[in-house]
C-alpha cells in the first residue's frame, strides 16, 4: 500500500502529542503508532473497555518484544534462541461528533502472530499469518464526542518454534486509521498497469473499486490525474457512473501518457496517480499512488528483458529482521541496507520467505531494485524446524508407529487462510513497479521434508504424496491471477527432479531453481520452452558462471544479502552468517 494522503501539519502534531482528537474533514489516513499500552503475558478480560491498564508499559509502535528478551538455550535455535509468548496492546482515542457519518478502518501492516482485535469490547476478528497486512471496519462499534474508544490487540507467538528463522513478536509494523466517507475508494482498491508502451506514448490503465455504503443513489465521477516528478499534471481522464446504495463498482479507464519516462534500475522514475472521487462538485475521496511505466519479459532463450533491454538479475535474498532491531525495522535501516546492496552490485531483492514491509517495497521502487515478492515458506504440511542447532522433525520408524514429523507453523492455517493471504499480498503490492515475480512458496518440495513420491529412491509411503504440490501450486497461481495477470508466478524449487516428475514445475510461469545449477543445462534441453531463474544460490563462482555464460538464465538471488537472526547453530550462536554483509551492516 502506498502511504500518501492529505493531513494538516497541525493535526499531525496534535495526534503525536496527545490522544488523537480526529475532527478535520480531510483526515483520510493517519498513523496511529503512538501512545500504546503493552503487557507481556496473557490476561483475562484485557479486551474489555473498562480494563485497568494503568500499570502497563507505555510505548510507540512498531514494537518487537522478542528482541527485548533474553537469549536462552531452552528457546529454539531457528528463531535465534529468543523468547516468544503472548502479549496485549491497548490504545484509546476520541472522535468528535461531526464524524458520526464517516466510516473508519484500522489497518495493521504486520502483527506476529495469531492476532485478535477488539474495539470497545467488540471482537473484530483474527489473523494467524504474522507477515500479512490486514484491516477491519470499526464503524459499527465507535463512540463519538467525549467518549473514549479502546482498541485491544492480543498477539500469540507462544509457539516460537513455528519458523525456520527469526520472526519477532508483536505489532512490529505500522498501524493506520482511515477516515472515509460512506462512498469511497476501497482499501487496496486501485490497480495501475501499463499494458502498452512505445517510444512516443504509454497507455496507463486504472481500475478502481468504489463502495457505496450509503442509502443514497448518486452520480459519481472519478477524476484520475497523472503527475510527473516535477509536480506537473501530464495527463488525466474522467469516468462517470450512476451508483445505487450498498453496491460496489469498478471504474476502468485508460489514460495516455506522451513521451513517457520509463522506470528502470538506473533511473527508477515514478509518476503519481491522483484519484479524486466526486458527487457533483463534492469531493468524497482522494488517493495518491506512485507507479512506474515499464515493461518486462522473461524469455526461454534469451533470459530477462526490462524495457526491451536484456538484463542479468544480480539479486540477493533478504529476511525480515535487522539484527538488534529485531523485526521492527525502521525505513532508514532498510534504506541503509539497500544502499549497501547497491554498492556491492545487486539489482534485485527476493523477500525471503514472506510478504515484506510496505516500506521495503517503496524503497525498491525508489532505488531501482527488481523484486521477487514471496508469500509462503510452507503450505499445508509443516517443515522441520531448527531446534537446539539441528533441523528437527519426526517420522515413522521401522515399526510404522505414527509420529509427529514436523514442528507446527503456517501449515496450521494454510488450508483456511492461504487464498485470502496471498490475494491480500497481491492487492497490497500490485502497484509497485519493482515487483516482477510473485513467488508462491520456498522449497516446499525440499527433499528432507515430508513430501515423498514413488518415483524417488528415498520413497517413504507414510509421508504425504508429492503430487499434491502440483494441485496446490495451480490453485495458488490461479488465486494470484484473479487479482493480477501482469506478472508471472514462480516458486523456489529445491528438488527439481521430483518437481519435474510430478508436474509441479510445469504449472509455474517461471521455474525457480534453489542451488540446482547442475540441472540448468539438462532442463534447458528437456523443456525448451521453460523460463528459468536462480531463485536461491550460494556465492560460489560456478553458480554465477552458470548464469553469466548462458543467455537463457536471466539471473539469480544469492543466499543471502545480509546475515540474519535465527537458523542458528548450537547455543550461544544467535544468527546465520551466510550474508555478504554481517548482522551489524558491516561488509565482509
Amino acid at each position: 500500500m502506498r502511504k500518501s494522503f492529505t493531513i494538516s501539519l497541525l493535526s499531525i502534531i496534535l495526534f503525536i502529542t496527545f490522544f488523537p482528537q480526529v475532527s478535520a474533514q480531510d483526515l483520510r489516513q493517519q498513523l496511529i503508532d503512538f501512545d500504546w499500552s503493552f503487557h507481556l503475558g496473557d490476561l483475562m478480560g484485557a479486551s474489555n473497555p473498562g480494563y485497568d491498564d494503568s500499570n502497563w508499559r507505555k510505548l510507540n509502535l512498531p514494537h518487537d518484544w522478542s528482541v527485548e528478551g533474553e537469549f536462552g538455550y531452552d528457546n529454539a535455535s531457528g528463531t535465534g534462541y529468543l523468547p516468544g509468548g503472548i502479549g496485549w496492546y491497548r490504545k484509546e482515542f476520541v472522535l468528535s461528533d461531526n464524524l458520526k457519518d464517516k466510516q473508519f478502518i484500522i489497518q495493521f501492516d504486520g502483527v506476529y502472530e495469531n492476532s485478535e482485535v477488539w474495539i470497545n469490547g467488540n471482537y473484530l476478528g483474527k489473523r494467524p499469518f504474522g507477515f500479512i497486512s490486514f484491516y477491519y471496519d470499526l464503524t459499527p462499534y465507535l463512540k463519538f464526542g467525549e467518549k473514549e474508544n479502546i482498541i485491544a490487540v492480543r498477539v500469540d507467538n507462544s509457539n516460537v518454534a513455528d519458523s525456520r528463522w527469526y520472526t519477532g513478536s508483536g505489532i512490529y509494523r505500522h498501524v493506520w486509521l482511515f477516515t472515509k466517507n460512506k462512498i469511497h475508494i476501497q482499501n487496496w482498491g486501485t490497480a495501475v498497469t501499463t499494458p502498452k508502451i512505445n517510444e512516443n506514448s504509454a497507455d496507463v490503465r486504472i481500475v478502481s473499486s468504489v463502495a457505496n455504503n450509503s442509502d443514497q443513489n448518486t452520480n459519481l465521477k472519478l477524476l484520475s490525474k497523472i503527475i510527473d516528478e516535477a509536480g506537473n499534471i501530464i495527463s488525466k481522464g474522467t469516468s462517470e457512473i450512476k451508483f445505487q446504495p450498498d453496491t460496489e463498482y469498478e471504474f476502468d479507464q485508460t489514460i495516455e501518457v506522451s513521451n513517457p519516462k520509463l522506470w528502470s534500475i538506473e533511473n527508477p522514475y515514478q509518476y503519481t496517480l491522483v484519484n479524486e472521487l466526486y458527487d457533483g462538485t463534492l469531493l468524497l475521496d482522494k488517493e495518491e499512488i506512485k507507479f512506474g511505466i515499464r515493461s518486462f519479459q522473461f524469455d526461454a532463450v534469451k533470459g530477462f528483458f526490462l524495457n526491451g533491454e536484456n538484463l542479468k538479475i544480480k539479486g540477493v535474498c533478504l529476511h525480515n529482521d535487522a539484527g538488534a532491531l529485531g523485526s521492527a525495522v525502521p525505513e532508514r535501516e532498510w534504506r541503509r541496507r539497500l544502499e549497501l546492496m547497491k554498492e556491492m552490485g545487486a539489482n534485485g531483492i527476493r523477500t525471503s520467505h514472506n510478504p515484506p514491509s510496505p516500506e521495503l517495497l517503496d524503497l525498491c521502487d525508489e532505488m531501482g531494485f527488481i523484486v521477487m515478492d514471496e508469500a509462503f515458506d510452507e503450505w499445508e504440511v509443516g517443515k522441520k524446524k531448527w531446534i537446539k542447532g539441528r533441523n528437527v522433525g519426526f517420522d515413522k520408524g521401522a515399526s510404522g508407529a505414527e509420529m509427529y514429523y514436523s514442528q507446527r507453523g503456517y501449515s496450521d492455517f494454510f488450508t483456511e487462510w492461504a487464498k485470502r493471504d496471498i490475494q491480500d499480498m497481491v492487492r497490497r503490492d500490485r502497484n509497485h513497479p519493482s515487483i516482477i515475480l510473485w513467488s508462491i512458496g520456498n522449497e516446499i518440495d525440499y527433499p528432507n521434508d515430508p513430501y515423498s513420491d514413488p518415483s524417488r529412491d528415498n520413497y517413504k509411503p507414510w509421508r504425504p504424496p508429492a503430487y499434491k504440490l502440483t494441485e496446490i501450486a495451480r490453485n495458488l497461481s490461479d488465486y494470484i491471477k484473479e487479482i493480477d495477470t501482469t506478472r508471472p508466478v514462480t516458486a523456489a524449487l529445491a528438488n527439481i527432479p521430483l518437481s519435474n516428475e510430478i508436474g509441479y514445475a510445469a504449472v509455474l510461469d517461471v521455474v525457480g531453481y534453489n542451488y540446482q545449477e547442475k540441472f540448468y543445462a539438462n532442463d534447458r534441453k528437456e523443456f525448451p520452452d521453460r523460463k528459468m531463474i536462480g531463485s536461491e544460490n550460494g556465492d560460489a563462482l560456478e553458480a554465477w558462471l552458470a548464469v553469466r555464460d548462458n543467455d537463457y538464465m536471466p539471473g539469480q538471488f544469492l543466499w543471502t544479502g545480509i546475515d540474519y537472526l535465527g537458523e542458528a547453530g548450537e547455543f550461544p550462536n544467535r544468527s546465520n552468517a551466510a550474508g555478504l554483509v554481517d548482522i551489524n551492516d558491516f561488509k565482509k
